[in-house]
């Protein structure tokens, strides 16, 4: 008896987003700029953390591709990966570096395994209504 051998069908790769984003941005997006816009010079958060904080309609991996295309204006560098680490130094095109030299310059310390200590600068925003 013969088996049939099922081939995978190979679907369309999806284009993925790299840098500015033409046209209008998802909704859900706009409201990551308005958070991050929140963060105050030398605090930080997590892309977590902002998933949470907007009710989990975006997953952290969501809030990374919404800050990897955030419009002129919006502090990118003050979002961090979940241990507190930079995680912008594997993105083409971004200088190595760049969002710890940028988050040092408002006064964050950085561990020497390149951490940043999120007891002490994670900021979370006030939840009164």
């Amino acid at each position: 008896m013969k088996i049939p051998v099922r081939r995978k069908r190979r679907l369309p790769s999806p284009q993925r987003v790299h840098g500015e984003i033409e046209g209008e941005r998802p909704s859900a997006w706009k409201a990551v700029y308005a958070m991050v816009r929140r963060i105050p010079r030398g605090r930080v958060m997590t892309y977590g953390q902002i998933a949470v904080l907007l009710e989990s309609r975006l997953s952290p991996r969501a809030v990374g591709w919404a800050m990897h295309g955030c419009p002129k204006g919006v502090p990118w560098q003050r979002v961090v990966n979940a241990l507190g680490a930079c995680s912008t130094d594997r993105l083409p095109g971004m200088p190595p570096g760049l969002q710890r030299a940028m988050l040092e310059a408002e006064g964050i310390a950085f561990r020497k395994n390149g951490t940043v200590d999120l007891t002490r600068y994670r900021w979370a925003p006030s939840t009164r209504r």
